[in-house]
């Protein structure tokens, strides 16, 4: 009973910390300067106000969304970008609308305006299916801020972001407490996002892919359930259903489908005494969820097929010339890295680049802590198929930007977000790499999960560090100066901006009293974890 109020607290007390992070985070990037955000305002707004989901490439930027852009300085150079433009005005040149007088949406100047002649008033959303837009829009209505002003609205879906993304945390620690029966796993767990800086900045702010990330945290905690004994009907049919909400999001949703099936092929033998679990059965699993993700969202791209004869339509023509492409080796050597970084922590529009030794270090850390689960006896088959998602969705994404690529010589949709639907599966695979590394010792592993608390919360800090000097700090100013300019931008006054970290900080202060405190009590009556209740392989 004591274990398992500690367990709750525990989680409880990480998943405030993660939420204060990425609400910190939405209080922190500038308005607009996180990816595609005008488009996918503009998509929510149109929704909320009635103007429908229109064919791919046919919507358009309302002057709502068009004159927000202005108001703050939308296009401009950051100061922490990799390389200034000439042709560009820079950001810390700009002086925006102040807050009380930016423009309020309204039935009006929420519709499609024209003909748009530039790409950037193309509205590209509408190639995705409108489930996340719709919920945008009924956020909106629920908090009475359709007539808001524009910048209030976009808070508050970042917010809404925010929450999409918490139960990354709860599941990630169940679920690697129950492939390995060690609480101190699942605190390892829970505290992964800590490491990866681009998880706060991009799901704090308002993006489709939170959906996504949600559905694949969803879809991998029940395939973890497979995994350690389920095999009813009704879970294949629950992961379908889920899975079939994010096909309702976007395309990416579509390769949970073959690690799904992964988890029945691999799921283990039944206990003795139990009927055996034959091939046919696990086929008929795989033939449910796959019938209840068609109903509930894969009739979607059923449709494009058939209506626009392509599965994934393109919301938006490329913008740029032609350039020769150089083959698939300089392709690979330059797309991979583009990948890994933007995954560990480019910010703004990627333009605000991780330094080397984060990406590079967080890569070659992944890569080793995985070879290291992967050599956990009893639950290799598990590691294989918490590999396999994050896996398929890189070598999609690399896949994809080949076409493009060929085609037109330039490198494009090489972004880790797309890779966060394998958030809690990664989770996973480092807890068990852990517990392995420690020889299975819950009290030694108990005793390390304050300095991966205190390791993450320091990858953390740095991160927020980046983003405040890169965002608003121009050349030879002051923190001050950096934050004067902050809140000039800000939708809300000082004292959230204030209010909101410390709260974050009091997170985190808390989370690592409670995992002191375990690690002492572990280490005076637990000598070491059990063995997972059902092998895995």
């Amino acid at each position: 009973m004591y274990v398992a109020r500690r367990t709750w607290l525990l989680d409880a007390l990480l998943t405030v910390l993660v939420a204060g992070i990425a609400c910190t985070w939405a209080l922190l990037t500038p308005p607009f300067q996180a990816p595609d955000e005008p488009q996918h305002l503009n998509s929510v707004i149109r929704v909320a106000h009635g103007g429908g989901w229109p064919a791919p490439g046919e919507a358009t930027m309302s002057p709502a969304v068009r004159e927000a852009r202005q108001e703050v300085a939308y296009g401009t150079d950051l100061p922490g970008r990799f390389a200034d433009r000439d042709d560009r005005r820079q950001f810390v040149d700009a002086t925006p609308t102040p807050a009380a007088d930016r423009v309020r949406v309204d039935a009006e100047n929420s519709q499609p305006y024209g003909t748009p002649t530039d790409p950037v008033d193309v509205d590209q959303m509408t190639q995705h299916p409108p489930l996340y837009y719709a919920l945008g829009a009924a956020v909106l209505h629920a908090l009475g801020l359709v007539d808001a002003r524009w910048d209030l609205q976009l808070l508050a879906l970042r917010l809404f972001d925010v929450l999409l993304l918490l139960p990354v945390v709860p599941l990630a620690s169940w679920a690697a407490r129950r492939l390995t029966g060690s609480v101190a796993a699942g605190l390892v767990a829970g505290a992964f996002t800590l490491f990866v800086p681009q998880v706060g900045h991009v799901l704090g702010a308002l993006n489709n892919d939170a959906l996504v990330t949600l559905v694949g945290t969803v879809v991998t905690a029940l395939c973890v359930r497979v995994l350690t004994g389920d095999r009813s009907v009704r879970t294949a049919v629950v992961i379908g259903a889920v899975v079939g909400v994010g096909l309702l999001t976007k395309v990416m949703a579509a390769f949970l489908l073959p690690v799904v099936a992964l988890a029945y092929l691999l799921a283990p033998r039944p206990d003795p005494g139990r009927a055996a679990w034959s091939v046919t059965a696990r086929a008929g699993r795989v033939v449910a969820m796959g019938l209840a993700a068609l109903v509930v969202g894969g009739w979607w791209w059923l449709r494009n097929l058939l209506v626009l004869g392509t599965v994934q339509p393109v919301g938006v023509q490329n913008r740029l010339p032609d350039l020769v492409p150089e083959g698939p080796v300089t392709y690979v050597a330059t797309a991979w890295p583009r990948l890994a970084r933007s995954f560990f922590g480019d910010l703004g529009w990627l333009d605000v680049r991780t330094p080397v030794g984060l990406w590079l270090t967080g890569t070659v850390a992944l890569a080793a802590l995985a070879a290291v689960a992967l050599s956990a006896r009893g639950l290799r088959r598990g590691v294989v198929t918490l590999l396999a998602l994050p896996t398929t969705l890189a070598v999609a994404v690399l896949a994809n930007g080949w076409g493009f690529y060929a085609e037109h010589g330039r490198l494009t949709g090489h972004q880790g977000r797309y890779l966060f639907a394998g958030l809690l599966a990664l989770s996973v695979v480092v807890a068990v790499a852990a517990w392995r590394l420690v020889g299975r010792d819950e009290r030694r592993l108990a005793a390390a999960t304050p300095l991966v608390l205190v390791a993450g919360l320091a990858v953390t800090g740095y991160g927020l560090g980046l983003g405040f000097v890169g965002f608003y700090a121009g050349p030879g100013e002051s923190l001050a100066e950096a934050a004067e300019r902050w809140l000039a931008f800000s939708p809300v006054g000082p004292a959230w901006l204030v209010a909101v970290p410390l709260v974050t900080i009091g997170a985190a202060a808390a989370a690592l009293v409670v995992a002191v405190r375990h690690a002492a009590t572990t280490s005076r009556g637990v000598r070491a974890a059990p063995e997972p209740s059902v092998l895995v392989g």
